[in-house]
């Protein structure tokens, strides 16, 4: 006799619509994975990518039990070994180097799951053993550093109120790729009469469908912003009510903003006087009227030198109009902040025991595998652990990265779903479970709702919950801490904080059944100021940023890499280049689901007409894009959807599957941005010529 279950499940991606899911189970198989209807952000919708999840689940290519390696590194070629020869040979080479220092042992992971036990709870293993912390920087620590200052914390506009907008500014998102769900709620803004206008470089899928594009010039975006405020105060567009009592430095902020009047910033963004006048006019005049200005500002504007200061800027703009009086008014960069996550109970920092330990950007990787001991650097990494990230591939600067992770002296171990370019440089590849296999709670970064994930099948094969391998580990180092013995059920149930007002009725149990529930949120939460600021305002003028050596106003940092900042090296590399990520994937993940890069088609290159012109490129040649850092081999698609002077290359191919074994990131940079140590992406300049046939 057949039996059929349903499970309430969560995707647990890096999106910001965090979508409930509804997997049917059929005697232990898991045969389909739909939206929860009820769900109000996900209504019943999943992305194609997550629609398959039963098809990467059960993907051939899924790793199933322990492999040691046996060629080379980077060969990718393994044995397989039982978990018993697995953590044995694991523990004695972590034993042997925490002996001498742990911090030359180094986690490395992000959001390949964003679920809070799977992600962060390994941290316990880590702390008890003193190994060297990750700075996790490499998606949003630039906008969320400039976004604090400004705002307080990681809270704006309820994506639940979007559609009640009469003016939506998609800033630096493609959201029909990457936010499904926001796309949706403004598509509804969007038939009730609302205006969409795109503020982004390249003429994206949600810059098509929307009523303006502004193609501004990569890096630019907080010259624009300043150039709104300043026609926003020539021309007394102004809530000043709102601006005395819930802001702080707006003196301060006007005699800045007299210094971008439209004209240079028209120069500096590379479009017109009238586009930068007509935006700021809309925008106060909709705001003026009472009714909602909503931005949607997305982290693709901030993965440039500036990128910290661009996100800041933006900040600024719906206090000056009294936008976030209306609940449809206001910026989400995103909702993490509005979480009471409980990370002293999930990761347990205090297992550390005052032991010193330094702290690694992740950002760049490359250069810190390669280092060797120094006072100012400490001990040579002679150990890394990589779960949930897939660094090979995803790292700036990938050519170093890849040399990094050669060498022969350091002793690498992957958890993974599946052989990516990482896991093959792993010494011991071990078996993950994915989201249909494991206990995981979440929050969100687009939505306001505490989610849970059950279970839905036994594990496949031999594969185990990230948190159970760094169970096995600790008991092999003899660590007898009871919170490293806890199951994945009372770390989830530690998640948030009941003591917080917003999360006063998360129940772990409850929330199980249920799959979701939504925090305690005013619709508008800034509509009476209130801003988790010092001040408790929202900050033109910022002390804080004074104190950490910045520009306490709103400022413009350029590009380290554009024909303006750097004329020289635009002389050998005239073009600029962006990498925002494919449809069809998901950083990384999702591109080895033969169905979806099927889809997705090849690695290709948007280049603007008159710049492949000039080059003798034609659509569909085979070009060589480079810089000094590097180059790699893609397909040319000749478009203006890219604007002239711009090049972009949708990512993240995993590099085996690349014409030449080599993606987008051989060309990026390991700088770092203005505030928050994150990664420069989009800054930075190539050069294109097609290849010989």
């Amino acid at each position: 006799m057949t039996s059929t279950s349903i499970v309430r499940a969560t995707c647990p991606h890096d999106c910001p619509d965090t979508c409930a899911l509804l997997v049917t189970v059929q005697d232990g198989v898991a045969t389909a994975v739909h939206g929860d209807p009820e769900h109000p952000t996900t209504a019943g919708v999943l992305c194609t990518k997550v629609a398959r999840y039963t098809e990467r689940t059960y993907h051939k290519d899924r790793l199933l039990h322990p492999l040691k390696r046996v060629g080379a590194k980077g060969e990718g070629k393994f044995e397989r070994i039982t978990w018993d020869e697995a953590l044995t040979t694991i523990a004695a080479r972590l034993s042997d180097i925490a002996a001498r220092d742990p911090q030359a042992i180094l986690p490395y992971s992000y959001a390949g799951t964003m679920g809070r036990v799977q992600s962060n709870a390994p941290m316990r293993f880590f702390h008890r053993l003193g190994a060297s912390l990750l700075d996790r920087t490499i998606c949003a620590s630039a906008g969320a550093a400039g976004y604090k200052y400004t705002i307080g914390a990681g809270i704006g506009t309820d994506i639940e109120q979007f559609q009640n907008a009469k003016l939506i500014l998609i800033w630096g998102g493609n959201p029909i790729a990457s936010n499904l769900h926001l796309w949706t709620r403004i598509q509804e803004a969007k038939r009730r009469g609302a205006k969409l206008i795109a503020i982004d470089p390249y003429r994206s899928l949600t810059a098509d469908k929307c009523h303006q594009h502004i193609a501004l010039l990569p890096g630019t975006d907080a010259a624009l912003a300043l150039g709104m405020m300043n026609v926003l105060i020539e021309e007394d567009l102004l809530d000043h009510d709102y601006i005395a009592q819930h802001t702080l430095g707006f003196d301060q902020l006007k005699q800045r903003a007299q210094e971008w009047p439209p004209a240079r910033v028209a120069e500096v963004c590379g479009i017109s006087e009238d586009e930068v006048v007509q935006l700021a006019c809309e925008y106060g005049a909709v705001a003026r009227a009472g009714d909602g200005v909503a931005i949607r500002a997305n982290y693709g504007l901030q993965r440039v030198h500036g990128g910290g200061m661009a996100v800041r800027n933006i900040a600024c703009l719906p206090a000056l109009v009294g936008a976030w009086r209306n609940a449809a008014g206001g910026v989400q960069l995103t909702s993490s902040g509005s979480f009471p996550v409980n990370t002293t109970a999930i990761e347990r920092s205090d297992l550390l025991k005052n032991k010193l330990t330094r702290t690694i950007n992740m950002s760049t990787i490359g250069d810190d595998l390669l280092r060797e001991t120094s006072p100012s650097f400490g001990p040579k990494i002679e150990a890394l652990i990589v779960y949930n990230a897939n660094p090979v591939a995803v790292a700036p600067e990938s050519g170093v990265v890849a040399q990094g992770f050669a060498r022969e002296d350091l002793f690498t171990v992957v958890l993974e779903h599946f052989q990516t370019d990482t896991a093959d440089y792993a010494d011991i590849l071990l078996p993950a479970t994915t989201q249909l296999e494991h206990t995981d709670v979440h929050s969100a970064y687009g939505h306001l709702y505490m989610m849970a994930n059950n279970p839905a099948i036994a594990p496949l094969g031999e594969a185990k919950p990230n948190t159970e391998i760094f169970r096995l580990l600790a008991q092999r180092l003899g660590f007898d801490d009871i919170c490293l013995k806890e199951s994945d059920d009372t770390i989830a149930a530690q998640a948030f904080d009941q003591r917080h007002e917003r999360a006063i009725h998360f129940d772990w149990d409850a929330l199980k059944q249920k799959g979701w529930q939504k925090l305690n949120m005013p619709d508008a939460p800034f509509a009476n100021g209130g801003f988790p600021t010092p001040s408790g305002k929202c900050e033109f003028f910022s002390d804080r940023m004074q104190a950490d050596g910045l520009d306490p106003l709103p400022t413009y940092i350029a590009p380290y890499e554009s024909r303006a900042s750097n004329p020289e090296l635009a002389t050998k590399y005239p073009l600029a280049m962006i990498s925002p990520p494919a449809r069809n994937f998901l950083n990384s993940t999702f591109v080895n689901v033969q169905s979806l890069r099927a889809t997705e088609g090849e690695p290709h290159l948007d280049i603007h007409p008159n710049d492949a012109a000039a080059r003798h490129i034609v659509h569909g040649t085979m070009v060589r894009v480079f810089n000094d850092r590097g180059t790699f081999t893609v397909k040319a698609r000749v478009t203006d959807k890219a604007r002239e002077g711009l090049v972009v290359g949708l990512s993240i191919w995993w590099k085996k599957f690349a014409h030449d074994g080599k993606n987008v990131n051989e060309l990026t940079s390991q700088r770092l941005t203005d505030m928050g140590r994150a990664p420069t992406f989009y800054d930075v300049l190539v050069e294109v010529e097609a290849i010989s046939q």
